[in-house]
Parts: structure tokens; sequence; C-alpha cells
């Protein structure tokens, strides 16, 4: 019985790794995708030439950080609200500012005050990967931040109510986005989505901003999603990654809203909003306190308790994302009818799969 046993344990080793194989195959073919799609939207070689150059330097930067993170050491040591289980490199994420970084310089200094903006919010948050910094400190450089991004957008020519409707906004997306961030490929593979999205409205229906950007920025995250869209990270995003991401999102996402007039468009952010602001009610349901660190949102509940590999679980965001996306271009003549149909439809999705496995959850 023994010896059974134990040839029983060798085929499910064998099985299992395998199965992690197929895992960090399926992050490469996800790369290897996304590059092709960042292409094949450029108009000439010369420009795909220029891409796969600034792709190869942005490469290196990261490799480069990563040297630098392990000296210093700026790691994440799994605790009992990780969903990981290894030391891993923290702050990986710095190279979507590089991306946008790299964008600003060969192209004569577009967009300034955009740019100044994002180094704020990517300094205060690579400090805080490396030393825990005071709550009001981070929303003074992020208000600070914001203003600067709004000055870019135009939007102090508007009423005063709608500056303080775009900082609540703002400011909840960003930490919706930081919050999210909590499992291998989710940010990387989520943001790619988005920015695949705004390349083509970009293109196709309505252009909102220099294409360029975009496409640098499509660079910058396919290298992060490299290294950590996998079985195994080579490295996490860290504050630093998820909020500059996210507040490159918001300056395309907003850029485009203000265009077309139209605030729909937010229906671009429509998974990860749901799965934010219910998980916040939620906890509030249980009377805990919302500023602290958790494993209560739907793609943890996946992760964690139902043991679903996280490269998975960042597939089927990014999956859900995407359906919704082209559905949405598809039937833009209804896209408030569309964007409500879409949350009520998510947020059922959400209840009932806590209702089903919530109570698996252990705080």
């Amino acid at each position: 019985t023994q010896g059974y046993s134990s040839a029983a344990s060798d085929v499910y080793k064998r099985q299992e790794c395998i199965f992690r194989c197929h895992i960090d195959r399926a992050g490469y073919c996800i790369f290897g995708i996304y590059m092709y799609l960042a292409l094949v939207l450029l108009d000439n070689q010369k420009r795909m030439m220029y891409y796969l150059m600034v792709l190869v330097l942005l490469f290196l930067a990261e490799l480069f950080y990563f040297r630098i993170a392990d000296r210093c050491n700026i790691i994440d040591k799994p605790n009992e609200r990780s969903s990981h289980t290894k030391v891993t490199l923290r702050g990986g994420g710095i190279i979507f500012y590089f991306g946008a970084l790299a964008y600003f310089l060969t192209s004569g200094f577009e967009y300034p005050w955009f740019l100044l903006a994002l180094t704020l919010v990517t300094f205060i948050s690579f400090v805080d990967d490396i030393k825990s910094t005071g709550q009001m400190t981070r929303l003074f450089f992020h208000f600070s931040a914001m203003a600067m991004m709004f000055y870019q957008w135009g939007l102090f020519s508007l009423s005063w109510w709608w500056i303080v409707i775009a900082l609540i906004v703002c400011t909840g997306i960003i930490n919706a986005y930081n919050f999210m961030d909590g499992i291998n490929g989710i940010t990387g593979g989520y943001s790619l989505v988005i920015l695949a999205a705004l390349a083509y409205v970009n293109k196709e229906v309505v252009t909102f901003v220099e294409a360029d950007f975009i496409y640098t920025v499509i660079c910058s995250v396919l290298v992060f999603c490299f290294f950590n869209f996998r079985k195994r990270a080579k490295c996490f995003a860290g504050d630093v990654g998820s909020v500059s991401i996210a507040f490159i999102l918001l300056f395309l996402i907003g850029r485009l809203i203000i265009e077309t007039e139209d605030f729909s468009w937010i229906v671009l952010l429509s998974v990860y909003g749901v799965d934010s602001v219910l998980t916040i009610i939620h906890r509030l349901m249980l009377h805990e306190n919302i500023g602290l660190p958790h494993r209560k949102h739907l793609y943890q509940i996946m992760a964690n308790e139902l043991k679903i590999p996280h490269v998975i679980v960042s597939l089927a965001y990014m999956t859900i994302q995407t359906f919704i996306i082209v559905g949405y271009i598809y039937y833009q003549q209804y896209g408030y009818i569309f964007l409500i149909g879409c949350i009520l439809l998510l947020s059922a999705i959400y209840v009932l799969f806590m209702k089903k496995y919530f109570s698996r959850h252990v705080s």
C-alpha cells in the first residue's frame, strides 16, 4: 500500500509539474499575442522597428531595476493576507512610468503637465513601496498630481463642481486599481485589455490622444507581463506600478470622455469597478475597517480559497472585460443603457458567487 501511495504521489507531482508548465506557457502566449496586436496596429515598418527598439530598451531597463531592487532589498514578503507564498521583487511596475517618459522624450515633450503629475504619483508610490508613508502625505501628492492632470485636460474651464466630481472619481479609481493588484498577471493583463481597446477607439472611432503614446505604454505593460504574467512571478507591480498605470489609464479615458462628452466610456473599467465597490460595501456590512488590507475581493476568493491558478483568474477578468468592451463598441448608441446593464449583470454575478463561496474564506 505504501509503494502504491508513493507511486500515486509521483504521478500527481508529474501532473502538477506539467500543469505548471502549461500555466507558464500561457503567460508567454499572452505576451506574444498582445505584442502582435500592438504591432499590427502600427502604420508602417519604420514605426514597427521604433517600437521594437522601445520594447527592447524597456526590457533592459526592467532587468536593470531588478538588480537595484535585489541589492536594496525592495521585496514583497508573504504574510497572512498575501496571495503568494515566496519572497518576490517589488516595484517592477515602475516600467510603466519609464514607458510614459520614453514617449514624452521622443514626442517633443507632449503632455508636460500630465508627465509632471505622473512623476509625482510615481515618486510617492515608490517611496511607499520602500518605506510606508503617511496617509496625508500620499493624499497631498495625489491631489497635487490630479490638479495637474485636470489642467492638462482643460478641466478648470468648467464649473467647480465638475472638478469636485472628477477628484472623487479619480481618487476612487486609483485606489481601486491599487486594491485589485493582488495576484500574478491581473494588473498587467487587465491594463493590456484596456490599452488595446483605447488604441482601437483612438484609431477607428474618435481620435482623442496621440496614438504613439498608447503604443509606447503598451510596450511597457508587455515588458511587465513577461515577468509577472506567469505561475511564479519574477516581480510584482508594487504601489508604484498599480498607481502609475491607473493614473495613465485615467488620463487616457478622461481625454476620451471629454472629447466625446460621453461618461459611459467608464465601462472600460467596469469589471474592476464592480468588484471594488461591492467588496467595500460587503466589508462595511461586516463592520470592518475598509482601510486595512484584506483578502475578500472576488478574485482573491478564487485564487486563495478555490485554489484557481492566478493566471487563470487574471485571464477570466481580462476575458470578461474584453467581451464587455466589444459589446459596448458594437452597441455604442445605447451607451448608458449598456453600462447600467453591465453593472447590474456583474453585480448579480458577484453576489451569487459570494453567497456560494464566501463561507470558505478565513478572516
